[in-house]
């Protein structure tokens, strides 16, 4: 006999915001944006008091402003979010066996067979509530038989809610949802359902699924079966050393400190792109030093959630400055990022502008389509062979990004 699984889904609602509230309880029921404070500024988060006025996250600072005049507004601190995001990490991990850190805020536990023992509502309940009475923080959780069903029955029991699917009953609590209530379903996929009539999850439930495949391709297979509620994704055993890293061994040791900083530039420069297109950030990054005579040096350090270039480049050089023996040769360089959890935001909203997340997001686009080295700064264009970098937009030329002084 097969067991029907049992998923939780948890989230901290509006996390910025409440963890700014924590901070200030002057803020508690007033309209507030955390992000960018200049007028080119991004809204990395927004409380439930400024969303009536067609407030949202990553929306520009100056249009969030012009829609809620009266909101307070607050540069947010990724440090502070990170560590009050390890906290609740931590008392899941008492709780729970199994759980899966999907991002800053939200995470998922399997707790099929726990109904035998304790009750997984009332299991999921005590959790939540140790989490309130420990943090301070509101939650929200969803539980049903997979991941989808769970996220979505979270958004639905918001703010500072629970809201349990009994098995079963997963298409009749989809059916009457916006389309857009499907996990997956941003903007553009939400504008040609809507050009084809389909608003409701209940029209998707009925058409067949080869339908769906014609008009989105693969993507339609998989918008279908979520809105049917079927998946089968496993929860990802959260682990804090899951890390991706890079190392360049060279053919003649060096004591050049401008060749090795350009490796370490170019090798900063492609990870962080390949956390960007995993949609991952790292908290904890690592530079490796070898010298001519094999002996191997390396520093970490703990930084706020980013997968930001700009951020981590001067970290990297940072350690890489405490590392450095100059009076060695240099045999091996290396770098490597963990504390992995998937990101709402790819790159800093709390401090960067419109243009950056432009610039960002063009650049990540002539990357998927030409290549991970088809752009690159200045400073890096030594480095021609680093692991995990290729080049496969034959031979054209990359574009080039020299540094500029503000």
């Amino acid at each position: 006999m097969v067991m029907n699984k049992t998923i939780l889904h948890i989230d901290l609602d509006t996390f910025y915001v409440s963890v700014e509230r924590l901070l200030n309880r002057e803020l508690q029921n007033k309209p507030l944006l955390v992000g960018g404070t200049g007028d080119r500024g991004v809204v990395a988060a927004c409380s439930y008091e400024t969303r009536g006025y067609g407030v949202h996250s990553g929306m520009p600072m100056r249009m969030a402003r012009e829609l809620c005049p009266e909101a307070f507004v607050i540069r947010g601190n990724a440090g502070t979010y990170s560590k009050h995001s390890d906290v609740v990490t931590e008392i899941i991990k008492e709780y729970v066996p199994l759980f899966e850190k999907s991002s800053i805020d939200e995470f998922y536990a399997d707790l099929t067979g726990m109904d035998r023992f304790f009750g997984s509502y009332k299991y999921a309940s005590e959790l939540r509530n140790r989490i309130i009475k420990e943090t301070g923080l509101p939650i929200s959780f969803g539980l049903s038989c997979n991941k989808v069903v769970s996220k979505v029955a979270t958004n639905e029991a918001k703010p500072n809610n629970r809201l349990k699917i009994d098995y079963g009953l997963e298409k009749p609590f989809l059916a009457p949802l916006s389309v857009k209530k499907i996990p997956m379903v941003g903007d553009k996929t939400y504008q040609v359902l809507r050009n084809l009539g389909l608003r409701q999850i209940k029209t998707i439930q009925e058409m067949p699924v080869d339908v769906m495949q014609r008009v989105l391709g693969a993507n339609g297979k998989v918008i279908w079966k979520r809105a049917n509620g079927i998946d089968n994704t496993p929860v990802i055993p959260f682990s804090e050393r899951k890390s991706i890293s890079t190392e360049r061994t060279f053919d003649r040791d060096t004591i050049d400190v401008v060749k090795l900083k350009g490796i370490l530039i170019a090798m900063t420069e492609n990870l962080a792109y390949q956390l960007r297109r995993g949609d991952k950030l790292t908290a904890c990054i690592a530079v490796k030093i070898r010298y001519s005579d094999f002996n191997t040096y390396s520093k970490q350090m703990r930084i706020p959630y980013t997968s930001a270039d700009h951020i981590l480049i001067p970290k990297i050089l940072g350690l890489f400055k405490t590392l450095y023996n100059k009076r060695l040769l240099v045999r091996l360089v290396g770098i490597r990022f963990s504390y992995l959890v998937s990101g709402n935001y790819q790159i800093n909203l709390f401090e960067d502008t419109e243009e950056i997340l432009n610039l960002y997001h063009a650049m990540d686009h002539i990357r998927k389509r030409y290549g991970d080295k088809s752009v690159i700064r200045a400073s890096g264009m030594d480095a021609k062979t680093i692991g995990r970098m290729h080049n496969p937009f034959n031979g054209m030329p990359p574009v080039v990004l020299a540094h500029r002084k503000q």
